[in-house]
């Protein structure tokens, strides 16, 4: 099948049903949306192929969700500006409580579950590696960068830079960004 432009036309995405939408949106038509009418996208925002987007998402300006990323807002996801989510990351604003304890899954009824929920928050100047995961109630402090394939447990420090399983501080972050942004 070809698509002569992958991304929805400015007219397309007035009619698909967000809460709000900016300009200068870029979305592909191969990304997917559940319970769009809670979802704010600002301007200057482009999501690629084959990324879920699902419950209360905001999106602020200058945004990028590269392919295969999938956020699951079920009690909210909030990206602020010029913060960007690399291919295969996924962030999650509810989890199933794993200990054994409780049943898992959305099939089961909710009185033998015990799901954990919290708003996830990336904050201005953030960028998340490729193939990281972010869990419930965590912001992502201004200017912190996740390499990739870290598992973000717990809220992080402005301008540093983590990785690993769980993330952890590696170096401090430089500034400059700030003033380039200035130039927009």
């Amino acid at each position: 099948m070809y698509i002569k432009d992958s991304f929805y036309s400015e007219e397309e995405l007035k009619t698909l049903g967000f809460r709000k939408i900016g300009h200068n949106v870029k979305i592909s038509r191969f990304a997917r949306f559940y319970g769009i009418g809670s979802m704010e996208i600002g301007n200057h925002v482009r999501i690629d192929d084959f990324c879920i987007l699902s419950g209360k998402i905001k999106l602020g300006n200058y945004i990028h969700i590269s392919a295969y990323a999938a956020l699951y807002g079920s009690v909210g996801i909030e990206l602020d500006d010029f913060s960007g989510i690399s291919p295969r990351c996924t962030i999650f604003s509810a989890s199933d409580d794993f200990s054994g304890h409780f049943m898992i899954g959305p099939m089961v009824p909710d009185n033998l579950t015990n799901v954990i929920k919290g708003k996830v928050h990336l904050k201005k100047y953030v960028q998340i590696g490729a193939g990281s995961i972010i869990l419930p109630e965590v912001t992502v402090n201004e200017g912190s960068v996740i390499g990739a394939m870290s598992l973000v447990t717990k809220t992080t420090e402005e301008w540093m830079v983590y990785a690993g399983t769980p993330a952890k501080i590696i170096k401090k972050r430089a500034k400059e960004i700030i003033q380039l942004s200035n130039l927009l």
